[in-house]
Protein backbone atom coordinates (compact mmCIF):
# COMPACT_ATOMS: atom_id res chain seq x y z
CA UNK A 1 0.00 0.00 0.00
CA UNK A 2 1.45 3.36 -1.09
CA UNK A 3 0.00 5.22 1.90
CA UNK A 4 1.72 2.93 4.39
CA UNK A 5 4.99 2.99 2.45
CA UNK A 6 5.17 6.78 2.88
CA UNK A 7 3.31 7.60 6.07
CA UNK A 8 4.21 4.53 8.14
CA UNK A 9 7.45 3.64 6.39
CA UNK A 10 9.19 2.13 9.45
CA UNK A 11 6.64 -0.63 9.96
CA UNK A 12 6.15 -1.07 6.22
CA UNK A 13 9.85 -1.53 5.47
CA UNK A 14 10.37 -3.84 8.43
CA UNK A 15 7.41 -6.03 7.45
CA UNK A 16 8.59 -6.15 3.83
CA UNK A 17 12.11 -7.10 4.92
CA UNK A 18 10.84 -9.86 7.23
CA UNK A 19 8.71 -11.20 4.36
CA UNK A 20 11.80 -11.31 2.13
CA UNK A 21 13.72 -13.22 4.80
CA UNK A 22 10.84 -15.65 5.34
CA UNK A 23 10.92 -16.60 1.66
CA UNK A 24 14.60 -17.51 2.02
CA UNK A 25 13.94 -20.07 4.78
CA UNK A 26 13.61 -23.61 3.36
CA UNK A 27 10.24 -25.36 3.75
CA UNK A 28 9.98 -27.51 6.85
CA UNK A 29 12.55 -25.49 8.81
CA UNK A 30 11.98 -25.10 12.52
CA UNK A 31 11.59 -21.37 13.26
CA UNK A 32 11.19 -19.57 16.59
CA UNK A 33 9.71 -16.07 16.86
CA UNK A 34 11.18 -14.56 20.06
CA UNK A 35 9.01 -11.86 21.64
CA UNK A 36 6.26 -12.79 19.21
CA UNK A 37 3.46 -10.80 20.88
CA UNK A 38 0.47 -11.00 18.50
CA UNK A 39 2.39 -13.42 16.22
CA UNK A 40 1.96 -11.09 13.26
CA UNK A 41 4.66 -12.85 11.23
CA UNK A 42 3.21 -16.33 11.58
CA UNK A 43 1.57 -16.36 8.12
CA UNK A 44 4.90 -15.50 6.49
CA UNK A 45 6.36 -18.73 7.88
CA UNK A 46 3.44 -21.00 7.04
CA UNK A 47 5.85 -23.19 5.05
CA UNK A 48 7.91 -23.78 8.23
CA UNK A 49 7.37 -25.23 11.68
CA UNK A 50 6.68 -21.83 13.28
CA UNK A 51 6.91 -21.59 17.08
CA UNK A 52 6.64 -18.61 19.39
CA UNK A 53 8.05 -17.24 22.65
CA UNK A 54 7.01 -14.30 24.81
CA UNK A 55 6.96 -13.44 28.49
CA UNK A 56 3.27 -12.45 28.16
CA UNK A 57 3.44 -9.90 30.96
CA UNK A 58 2.76 -6.71 29.04
CA UNK A 59 -0.78 -5.35 29.12
CA UNK A 60 -1.76 -5.09 25.45
CA UNK A 61 -4.63 -2.65 26.08
CA UNK A 62 -2.46 -0.11 27.94
CA UNK A 63 -2.08 2.25 24.99
CA UNK A 64 -2.26 6.00 24.76
CA UNK A 65 1.31 7.20 24.23
CA UNK A 66 2.37 8.80 20.95
CA UNK A 67 4.29 5.63 20.09
CA UNK A 68 1.49 3.14 20.56
CA UNK A 69 -1.57 3.25 18.35
CA UNK A 70 -4.42 0.77 18.25
CA UNK A 71 -4.90 -2.42 20.20
CA UNK A 72 -3.52 -5.92 20.07
CA UNK A 73 -3.48 -9.12 22.07
CA UNK A 74 -1.06 -12.01 22.39
CA UNK A 75 -1.28 -14.75 19.82
CA UNK A 76 -0.72 -18.43 20.51
CA UNK A 77 2.55 -18.50 22.48
CA UNK A 78 4.33 -21.85 22.70
CA UNK A 79 6.98 -20.84 25.27
CA UNK A 80 5.84 -18.41 27.96
CA UNK A 81 9.17 -17.58 29.55
CA UNK A 82 12.08 -15.19 29.86
CA UNK A 83 13.77 -14.76 26.47
CA UNK A 84 17.12 -15.26 28.21
CA UNK A 85 16.11 -18.77 29.28
CA UNK A 86 14.01 -20.57 26.67
CA UNK A 87 13.22 -24.17 27.67
CA UNK A 88 14.53 -25.92 24.56
CA UNK A 89 17.62 -27.96 23.78
CA UNK A 90 20.76 -26.41 22.35
CA UNK A 91 20.73 -26.05 18.56
CA UNK A 92 16.96 -26.58 18.28
CA UNK A 93 16.07 -24.14 15.52
CA UNK A 94 17.02 -23.50 11.91
CA UNK A 95 16.06 -19.82 12.16
CA UNK A 96 15.15 -17.34 14.87
CA UNK A 97 13.19 -14.11 14.42
CA UNK A 98 13.50 -11.37 17.04
CA UNK A 99 11.85 -8.10 16.02
CA UNK A 100 11.66 -4.93 18.14
CA UNK A 101 12.43 -6.84 21.34
CA UNK A 102 15.94 -5.96 22.52
CA UNK A 103 14.97 -2.48 23.72
CA UNK A 104 12.41 -4.08 26.05
CA UNK A 105 14.73 -6.47 27.92
CA UNK A 106 16.96 -5.47 30.81
CA UNK A 107 19.97 -7.50 29.64
CA UNK A 108 19.99 -7.68 25.82
CA UNK A 109 23.40 -9.35 25.66
CA UNK A 110 21.97 -12.33 27.56
CA UNK A 111 19.21 -12.55 24.94
CA UNK A 112 21.74 -12.55 22.10
CA UNK A 113 23.66 -15.35 23.79
CA UNK A 114 20.47 -17.36 24.22
CA UNK A 115 19.55 -16.92 20.55
CA UNK A 116 22.98 -18.27 19.65
CA UNK A 117 22.47 -21.24 21.97
CA UNK A 118 19.16 -22.34 20.47
CA UNK A 119 20.22 -21.92 16.83
CA UNK A 120 21.77 -24.80 14.92
CA UNK A 121 25.18 -24.26 13.29
CA UNK A 122 24.63 -22.18 10.14
CA UNK A 123 21.18 -21.27 11.48
CA UNK A 124 19.87 -17.83 10.53
CA UNK A 125 19.14 -14.94 12.91
CA UNK A 126 16.62 -12.36 11.68
CA UNK A 127 16.77 -9.41 14.06
CA UNK A 128 15.44 -5.85 14.22
CA UNK A 129 15.46 -3.13 16.87
CA UNK A 130 15.10 0.66 16.86
CA UNK A 131 17.85 3.23 16.96
CA UNK A 132 15.51 6.12 17.68
CA UNK A 133 12.11 5.75 19.33
CA UNK A 134 10.09 7.27 22.12
CA UNK A 135 9.07 5.33 25.18
CA UNK A 136 6.56 2.57 24.43
CA UNK A 137 5.23 -0.57 26.11
CA UNK A 138 6.11 1.06 29.39
CA UNK A 139 7.47 0.20 31.87
CA UNK A 140 9.22 -2.49 29.82
CA UNK A 141 11.39 -0.15 27.75
CA UNK A 142 15.02 0.04 28.82
CA UNK A 143 17.14 1.20 25.87
CA UNK A 144 16.95 3.98 23.30
CA UNK A 145 18.42 1.91 20.50
CA UNK A 146 21.22 -0.26 19.14
CA UNK A 147 23.95 0.68 16.65
CA UNK A 148 25.71 -1.36 13.95
CA UNK A 149 28.76 -1.42 16.21
CA UNK A 150 26.72 -2.99 19.01
CA UNK A 151 25.42 -5.73 16.70
CA UNK A 152 28.82 -6.56 15.26
CA UNK A 153 30.52 -6.64 18.65
CA UNK A 154 28.00 -8.61 20.67
CA UNK A 155 26.63 -10.87 17.94
CA UNK A 156 30.20 -11.75 17.02
CA UNK A 157 31.07 -12.45 20.66
CA UNK A 158 28.00 -14.71 20.98
CA UNK A 159 29.05 -16.92 18.07
CA UNK A 160 27.55 -15.30 14.99
CA UNK A 161 29.26 -14.57 11.69
CA UNK A 162 28.34 -12.99 8.34
CA UNK A 163 26.70 -10.16 10.26
CA UNK A 164 24.85 -7.75 7.96
CA UNK A 165 23.23 -4.54 9.23
CA UNK A 166 20.73 -2.57 7.11
CA UNK A 167 19.31 0.85 8.08
CA UNK A 168 15.55 1.32 7.98
CA UNK A 169 15.53 4.65 6.16
CA UNK A 170 17.70 7.71 6.73
CA UNK A 171 17.43 11.15 8.29
CA UNK A 172 14.80 12.53 5.93
CA UNK A 173 12.36 9.64 6.33
CA UNK A 174 12.89 9.85 10.09
CA UNK A 175 12.15 13.58 9.93
CA UNK A 176 8.97 12.91 7.94
CA UNK A 177 7.84 10.47 10.61
CA UNK A 178 8.45 12.96 13.40
CA UNK A 179 6.74 15.79 11.51
CA UNK A 180 3.52 13.78 11.76
CA UNK A 181 4.10 13.36 15.48
CA UNK A 182 4.70 17.11 15.84
CA UNK A 183 1.27 17.81 14.38
CA UNK A 184 -0.40 15.10 16.45
CA UNK A 185 1.00 16.55 19.67
CA UNK A 186 -0.59 19.90 18.84
CA UNK A 187 -4.06 18.40 18.47
CA UNK A 188 -6.28 20.73 20.56
CA UNK A 189 -8.35 17.75 21.70
CA UNK A 190 -5.33 16.79 23.82
CA UNK A 191 -5.16 20.20 25.52
CA UNK A 192 -7.42 21.79 28.10
CA UNK A 193 -9.13 25.17 27.77
CA UNK A 194 -7.96 27.89 27.06
CA UNK A 195 -4.68 26.48 25.67
CA UNK A 196 -6.62 24.47 23.10
CA UNK A 197 -7.87 27.69 21.53
CA UNK A 198 -4.32 28.98 21.27
CA UNK A 199 -2.91 25.87 19.58
CA UNK A 200 -5.87 25.34 17.24
CA UNK A 201 -4.65 27.68 14.45
CA UNK A 202 -1.14 26.24 14.58
CA UNK A 203 -2.49 22.69 14.54
CA UNK A 204 -4.64 23.44 11.49
CA UNK A 205 -1.58 24.86 9.74
CA UNK A 206 0.49 21.75 10.47
CA UNK A 207 -2.05 19.29 9.06
CA UNK A 208 -1.37 19.98 5.37
CA UNK A 209 2.30 20.84 5.82
CA UNK A 210 3.52 18.25 8.33
CA UNK A 211 1.03 15.42 7.96
CA UNK A 212 0.39 15.43 4.23
CA UNK A 213 3.25 17.17 2.41
CA UNK A 214 6.33 16.54 4.56
CA UNK A 215 6.36 12.68 4.59
CA UNK A 216 6.38 12.15 0.79
CA UNK A 217 8.84 15.01 0.26
CA UNK A 218 11.12 13.53 2.91
CA UNK A 219 10.82 10.10 1.29
CA UNK A 220 11.98 11.59 -2.03
CA UNK A 221 14.92 13.32 -0.33
CA UNK A 222 16.00 10.31 1.72
CA UNK A 223 18.56 9.08 -0.81
CA UNK A 224 20.58 12.26 -0.10
CA UNK A 225 21.48 10.84 3.30
CA UNK A 226 24.24 8.36 2.57
CA UNK A 227 25.44 8.04 6.18
CA UNK A 228 22.18 6.77 7.72
CA UNK A 229 23.21 7.87 11.21
CA UNK A 230 19.67 9.04 12.06
CA UNK A 231 17.73 5.99 10.93
CA UNK A 232 14.71 4.78 12.89
CA UNK A 233 16.36 1.38 13.34
CA UNK A 234 18.30 -1.49 11.82
CA UNK A 235 17.52 -4.84 10.23
CA UNK A 236 20.16 -7.45 11.00
CA UNK A 237 21.05 -10.81 9.51
CA UNK A 238 23.59 -13.17 11.05
CA UNK A 239 24.57 -16.82 10.77
CA UNK A 240 25.33 -19.05 13.75
CA UNK A 241 28.82 -20.45 13.47
CA UNK A 242 29.90 -23.85 14.77
CA UNK A 243 31.53 -22.59 17.97
CA UNK A 244 29.76 -23.10 21.28
CA UNK A 245 27.81 -20.02 22.35
CA UNK A 246 28.87 -17.85 25.28
CA UNK A 247 26.93 -18.73 28.41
Amino acid sequence: MVWRKVYAFGDHERDRWIADQARSIPPGSRVLDVGAGPCRYGPLFAHCHYETQDFCAHEPTRFGSMNEVGTWSYGKIDYVCDAASIPVEDASFDAVICTEVLEHVAEPIRIVNELARILRPQGKLILTAPLGSGLHQEPDHYYGGFTPYWYRRFLGAAGFENIEVFPNGGFFKHYGQESQRFSALLDPRRVSFPMNLLVLPLWLLTIPLMRIVAPPVCALLDSLDDHRAFTVGYHVLAVRNGVEAVR
